[in-house]
């Protein structure tokens, strides 16, 4: 039996407000993560090691960086017929932009068209995980379902920051409901303390797909949302079923990393994303082999430290440090550092996130700070140290107290 014909589709033209002032210039899944990475690439690197090669990206918010990135890092042999292409919203069906998840793919159905897949795969672009989708699609077609939406299990208590999937009793397979945030959702049978959330990650048949989204474009009360109002549509039919992340065995993953997921949707979560890279055994590894994260930073140096007298030691602990990284007589404590960092003498840094050509000069101190693009902190500018003197000076800090210097700023 040949195999099915797998067209992906990543949404990524979500706005992403809660991670302001990180996408106040950039889409979401553009956002750079664990030094090297921009969000999207987990989801593409996903899609590419599970030999799924037919991948088109819908972008609409703020894209210029995202289409750039994809177009630059993202190139397949035109030979095999294999491509990752960038598609902004194009108003086909109206003056309007995507109104949600849903019409984004309503409103690109001429892809589906025009590639006449059997499977359609459809994936977020703002997650850190690792997955091959290609065990997902085959558990799908055995179960004879129209569409199959991923879970990952959570502790109950979290059940209000997800879309949770109430399963049939007598066949966890299926889903009885797709619960918008409930409070008291019915914990799983073999797990009473953990509930099923989405991770919004579906496999659908193509057919039953362009159906569906026909059918909510009509729909003047709908969201026109793939987890909101396209999973209830299957779930109504008897047709939506559920595949459990736990089953999923990614090539060269450990049990402390096996069912990593994150949805970096907020700073908090965003920065315990990357602190979660640099622990000894990290809870994500970036370094399994046997399933790379593919990303475009090519021709750069290596990172370099220097200074080694007495008080004046350019060294990093407990630190990712990447290529193009300049430690000159500095300290890094538990932190990422992105391409292009410049740390001088005396300066310190602990427990943060510098994002590209951040320059932190002589004696200043960063501590617990997301440091956005090409900012310069000035000689004995302190920033993470203070709350009130951050948020002074216009910078964000959250409740548990991670500031945000946004990109492009000069902190004296």
């Amino acid at each position: 039996m040949a195999a099915p014909k797998v067209l992906a589709i990543v949404l990524a033209g979500g706005e992403g407000n809660r991670l302001k002032p990180l996408t106040a210039h950039r889409a979401k899944p553009a956002v750079p993560f664990g030094g090297i990475y921009r969000l999207v690439d987990f989801a593409l690197s996903n899609l590419v090691n599970s030999h799924y090669l037919h991948i088109v990206v819908l972008t609409q918010y703020k894209s210029h960086s995202l289409d750039r990135h994809i177009s630059k890092t993202w190139r397949m042999s035109a030979l095999l017929g294999n491509y990752v292409a960038p598609v902004p919203a194009q108003q086909r069906v109206g003056k309007h932009w995507y109104l949600g998840s849903a019409d984004a793919i309503f409103q690109c159905l001429n892809i589906i068209e025009d590639e006449r897949p059997d499977i359609v795969v459809v994936v977020g672009a703002d997650h850190v995980y690792r997955m091959d989708f290609s065990q997902m699609v085959d558990a799908h077609i055995a179960s004879g379902a129209e569409m199959t939406v991923a879970g990952i299990r959570q502790p109950i208590a979290s059940a209000t920051e997800f879309g949770v999937i109430d399963t049939m009793p007598e066949d966890p397979t299926k889903i009885r409901a797709f619960l918008e945030k409930p409070v008291a959702p019915i914990g799983l049978a073999d797990s009473p303390g953990e509930i099923l959330a989405s991770m919004g990650n579906y496999v659908i048949n193509a057919d039953a797909l362009v159906e569906a989204v026909t059918k909510d474009s009509e729909n003047s009360g709908s969201r026109h949302d793939m987890g909101g109002d396209i999973v209830p549509y299957f779930v109504d039919r008897g047709t939506a079923g559920v595949y459990d992340f736990i089953r999923n065995d990614v090539p060269g993953s450990t049990d402390r990393d096996r069912d990593y997921w994150r949805d970096v949707g907020t700073i908090d979560s965003y920065y315990d994303a990357n602190k979660d890279l640099i622990a000894v055994t990290p809870v994500f590894n970036l370094y399994n082999s046997l399933w790379p994260l593919h990303t475009g930073y090519v021709g750069l140096p290596p990172a370099k430290f220097v200074h080694a007298g007495a008080g004046r030691l350019g060294h990093a602990a407990d630190s990712i440090v990447s290529p193009g990284v300049l430690i000159s007589g500095a300290t890094v404590v538990g932190s990422v550092l992105s391409p292009g960092v410049h740390l001088h003498s005396w300066a310190a840094v602990s427990d943060s996130v510098l994002l590209d050509d951040v320059k932190v000069h002589r004696h200043a101190q960063v501590h617990r700070a997301i440091i956005d693009k090409n900012v310069i902190i000035n000689e004995r500018a302190r920033v993470g140290l203070n709350p009130e003197e951050d948020r002074a000076r216009g910078f964000t800090v959250t409740e548990s107290g991670i500031t945000v210097v946004p990109k492009g700023t000069i902190v004296d």
